[in-house]
């Protein structure tokens, strides 16, 4: 299938969710490599108007968001009158899948990853936006070992959507990963987002999900109400940034995203190789970033 008379999707998706389907595809104008995702086929439901305001908002946030640790849009328009964002093609694997065939990260990778992601999402912050969906799905380890946040379908621009995006008895978002507010209020802010990366990091350092059950009602009882375990072993840094990043209510969390990025900073130090995951040679950009890091630097 061609879409805007210049992109040429393979024939199976990469993968589907509820707003549509993300696609490989080649873009014959300037013969790169392209994701493309493409809404659901339209009805005439309110559920359907809402999901086409949802991508359009999607698109609007990553036009915005110009950060490394985010995709970058391409192009964005209308096929047969369904929409599609083109986007860049990232390399990589989820952190999902990173957990399921690695088991439980070393400590430094752990903490390297939830940096980068804190990292986008003080940029992200920034602008007044929240992410409300974070999960180990929506995080990308690249073969030079740095980190995208992907899939923004979720997210919000707290200054124009606050009352306007989730209706009366809607939850959205992902049990296993919202925090209590998002639960009980509907409402979400950046130090919901912190909730979600506290969730994901334990996950990566334990090797499963912090809260499960057989229903969505149970998963958010646990959310709300239950305690997270301690995790053995854990760096006494590392176990108090935790504990403070699942804290049920906000204001008891890390002020920002900025202040969680230095905390962890010193955690992600001599990271060990991850065979299958990365190359085993420094990347043009990683060499390019290290001499960044050092411009700002005391």
């Amino acid at each position: 299938m061609v879409i805007g008379d210049r992109y040429e999707l393979d024939d199976l998706p990469l993968g589907q969710g509820g707003m549509g389907a993300v696609y490989s595809g080649h873009d014959r104008h300037l013969d790169r490599r392209v994701a493309v995702k493409l809404l659901h086929m339209r009805g005439f439901s309110a559920d359907d108007e809402e999901l086409e305001r949802r991508f359009i908002r999607e698109a609007r946030i990553l036009a915005r968001l110009e950060h490394p640790g985010a995709p970058v849009l391409y192009d964005f328009g209308a096929h047969e009158q369904r929409l599609f964002q083109v986007m860049q093609f990232i390399e990589g694997v989820t952190v999902a899948d990173v957990v399921s065939e690695h088991g439980p990260l070393p400590v430094p990778w752990a903490c390297a990853i939830a940096a980068q992601a804190a990292a986008v999402l003080s940029a992200a912050h920034a602008l007044t936006i929240c992410h409300r969906d974070l999960k180990p799905t929506n995080l990308m380890l690249c073969p030079d070992g740095s980190v995208k946040v992907l899939d923004f379908g979720l997210a919000m621009l707290r200054e124009t959507d606050l009352g306007q995006f989730t209706r009366i008895g809607q939850i959205l978002g992902t049990p296993a990963y919202m925090a209590p507010e998002q639960i009980q209020h509907g409402l979400a802010d950046p130090r919901s987002d912190l909730y979600s990366l506290g969730c994901v990091l334990h996950e990566m350092l334990t090797g499963h999900q912090l809260f499960t059950g057989p229903t969505d009602y149970v998963v958010f009882e646990k959310q709300v109400k239950e305690a997270p375990p301690a995790i053995p072993g854990l760096p006494p840094e590392l176990a108090a940034i935790l504990a403070a990043l699942l804290e049920k209510k906000p204001e008891s969390r890390p002020t920002d995203a900025a202040t969680l990025y230095h905390r962890l900073d010193p955690l992600a130090q001599g990271l060990p190789m991850l065979p299958g995951f990365l190359a085993p040679d420094p990347s043009p950009g990683r060499m390019y970033a290290r001499i960044v890091g050092r411009a700002l630097t005391p």
